[in-house]
Formats: structure tokens, sequence, C-alpha cells
């Protein structure tokens, strides 16, 4: 078999519990049994890969510096003493620098990682190593390192959105109007130059690639990128083989795993819980919710000291490596998730959600645990939860999720909670339309 010299720009690669870095690194073992001899560029927040050659650099802008400075500490020292005095240290340093780069530019702080991932790269392409480039994100920053490759050596050059570099305002905006946030106005320009320069590009839904057409109608069209649609799936969290036996117990454990904001707050939830304890009193001893991998929202503290539901939801926090079980913060959150009764996936409420599938539900789904699914605006989600077996709701339907909540209350109790249907998505199925399409055209 011919190996097939890959240069992969993956900004967080090997992030534990990171859905970008995961989102690439579950793909290694595919990419390397089908005879891809990979050379992967990152920033020095992950840990470092041994298979093959794996490079990391520090960002040259002062943001990014301090975001990828945090990480390595972390990864060498954990979050104790250490960490605080120096991250606390260098930000004070860094302070005044992060404040002009602000200033002058305005990009999201990752950009500057682009630079030296050029400069190495166009070293090995120039040394005749590379014969494609493969960027992925997560953080824009690899996407304009690829442009940059491909615009002054011409090698080919594959492009792999996680989320939508165009946020839209509305059902009606098409995002083609250029933004005024000078963020937000780069990446309207970076997707129109994947789009003209990469020789293909690929997004997570369906909607994503309806928009990036309706902004871009040259794509699919000659001389600009094959655009098309990738579920990327997940490998089995923390190694996890079969779905472990579910187990009733006196109480009902709500479980929800992943990042929390304004726009996918547990508030939603806990809002809907008073109505549910309102109707059957006992609930309120029986029920628990419990929130892991990321901090609070504003919005979710501020329903738990009004409703007084302090005793419900149980803040687990971002779960780490275990130094003494060796175990990942991801093969531990699996662990949690198959402690739970039903798992809750946010949507959001976002208009970007017509574009977005939260890369969590893949990991659900591995865990033969019943979803719950607030979604907004995206039949795609709606119908692979429905196809799975699944407790449904929509975003801002206050009835519909008291009326689901009551529904699982219910079925809880009775010992008949939905056993969903065992339909994983593996990353082999993502890799393998991935390369036919590259081979094929």
């Amino acid at each position: 078999m011919q190996k097939k010299n890959w240069l992969i720009l993956s900004h967080g690669f090997n992030m534990d519990g990171r859905a970008s870095s995961q989102t690439i690194t579950d793909k290694m073992p595919y990419l390397l049994s089908a005879g891809v001899a990979p050379v992967v560029f990152s920033a020095i927040t992950g840990i470092k890969d041994q298979r093959f050659p794996h490079r990391q650099f520090l960002a040259w802008g002062p943001a990014a510096f301090r975001f990828d400075f945090r990480h390595w500490i972390a990864n060498q020292y954990g979050r104790g003493f250490i960490y605080k005095l120096l991250t606390r240290t260098v930000s004070i340093l860094l302070a005044p620098f992060i404040g002009l780069e602000k200033l002058i530019l305005g990009y999201s702080s990752q950009w500057s990682w682009a630079m030296p991932a050029f400069i190495h790269g166009y070293k090995l392409i120039r040394s005749q190593k590379i014969d494609l480039v493969y960027s992925t994100g997560g953080a824009w920053s690899a996407h304009l390192a690829g442009l940059w490759l491909k615009q002054f050596t011409g090698v080919k050059w594959i492009v792999e959105i996680h989320d939508p570099l165009v946020i839209r305002k509305s059902p009606v905006d098409e995002g083609s109007e250029e933004p005024k946030n000078r963020d937000a106005r780069f990446r309207h320009y970076l997707e129109r130059q994947i789009i003209r320069h990469a020789d293909f590009a690929w997004w997570f839904t369906d909607g994503a690639v309806h928009y990036a057409k309706a902004r871009n109608p040259n794509l699919n069209t000659v001389g600009n990128a094959h655009g098309f649609m990738v579920l990327p799936g997940a490998e089995p969290p923390g190694g996890l083989s079969a779905a472990k036996p579910h187990v009733y117990s006196d109480t009902l454990n709500l479980s929800h795993s992943g990042s929390l904001a304004k726009d996918r707050s547990l508030s939603t939830i806990l809002n809907a819980l008073e109505g549910l304890f309102r109707k059957y009193p006992n609930a309120r001893e029986h029920i628990r919710v419990h929130a892991y991998g990321a901090a609070l929202d504003v919005l979710t503290v501020e329903a738990l000291n009004r409703l007084g539901y302090t005793d419900i939801l149980i803040a687990h926090g971002r779960l780490e490596r275990d130094p003494t079980s060796g175990k990942s913060g991801r093969a531990r959150v699996v662990e949690k998730m198959q402690e739970a009764d039903v798992l809750i996936l946010l949507h959001g409420n976002d208009e970007w959600c017509a574009e977005y599938i939260p890369s969590k539900f893949y990991e659900y789904l591995w865990t033969g645990r019943p979803i719950w699914g607030i979604t907004h605006r995206n039949p795609q989600l709606d119908e692979m939860l429905d196809a799975r077996g699944a407790y449904l709701s929509h975003e801002g339907d206050t009835a519909g999720i008291e009326m689901a909540l009551e529904r699982i209350w219910l079925d809880w109790q009775e010992h008949r909670l939905i056993e969903p249907k065992w339909l994983p998505l593996g990353v082999d199925q993502a890799v393998e339309r991935i390369l036919s399409e590259i081979e094929c055209k």
C-alpha cells in the first residue's frame, strides 16, 4: 500500500475532553489503517502523540500564548497552586500586549497559531514530504494556515469545518451580509477563501452545507471546493465497547455533560422541575440533576438561588485525568453518563443551532441510556433522536418541556424508561466518507 503523506493542522490536538480534539484524534487509527502517514501540527495545549510525528508550536500572539500556556501548565502540574501562580503572573505580564492586540486586530485569541504552523508547513511541503494538507477546527487558525499553504505552494488542501464560520441572525438571514465585528468579518472572508481555494470542504450538518452554499453559489463548481456533509460520529468514549445494563435506584438521575451558557442553560430543566414538584410533591426527594464538564451558567445559578434547588442540582465541574487510576477525563465522564437514568442534550436557542449538532450527542449514543433532547430548528437532529428512541422537546416550548419531564418521571416510577435502539455512530463511517470523496474526484 502506497503511503499518503498528510500534514494535519489541528490547534487543539490531543486535548482531553475537547470536542475539537476528539473529532480528529478519533479518526487517526482509521486514517493510519488506510495508509495515511500523518505529520500533525498542533499547539502545546494537548499531550504529544507518540504514534507519528507530532510537532507542537507556541502561538506568536500574546492572547493565544496565554491560552496555550494555561493548558500546558495544567498538563504538567495540574490546576493547583503552581498553576494559579504561574498563570496569574503570565496574565498580568501579557495584559497590556493582549489589549494592544485586540485593539489593532480584534480577532479571536488563537489566530496567531497560524503563523508558526504555516512556516513549518511550508518547509515540509517544499522538501516534498507532504502530499496533502488537512486543516480541522475548532480554532480557525488551522484553516488560515492551510489557506496560506495552498496559496504559496499549491498543495492539495482539504478542510473540516466543525462549527459554522458565519453566524446567522435569523431564519431569513443567509449570512451573506458582511458583519461589523472584526473577528466575524474575518471568518466571513475565510469561508469565501476556503470555498475558492480548497479542493474539498465538509461540514457536520445538512443545515451548515445548505447555508454555506447559499452564501457561496460557487461551492461545488469547477475550480472551487467540492463540499459535502459528514456525520462526525465518535469512538466509544473511554474505550466503552457495550452499553452497561441499566439499574433503577430510588433516585431519578438526570445528567448533562458539556459546556453551559446563557443560550444552553440548565435553567430550562430547573424551571420545568418547579411545575413538576407542584404536581408531584414527592418527586423533589427523588430527582437529582448532575452537571459535568463546565461551570454553571449565570441563568442556572440564578434559577438555583430563586427556586432553592441547590440540593437538586449537583455541579461536578470538569473531570480531569485521575492520576491514581490513570483514567482520562473522557473515560471518567462516560462512567458518570452510564450512572444516569436519562442524559440531557441541550441544543441551545441561537439561530446557528440549525447548522449544529452537539458533539456530545455522538458520545451519548454509545452509553445505551435514553436521551432527553431539547432541540432548536434542526430537523436532522430531531430525526436522529427519533429514530433511536428518545424524549424530544423543542427549545422555547415550555409546555412541551414540562410534559416531557413529567413523562420521564412517570416512566421512571414504573421502571419503563425508553430503551433506546443501539444505533451509535462510529468514526469509521466518517473516515470512509471523506476518503471516498477525495479519492474519487
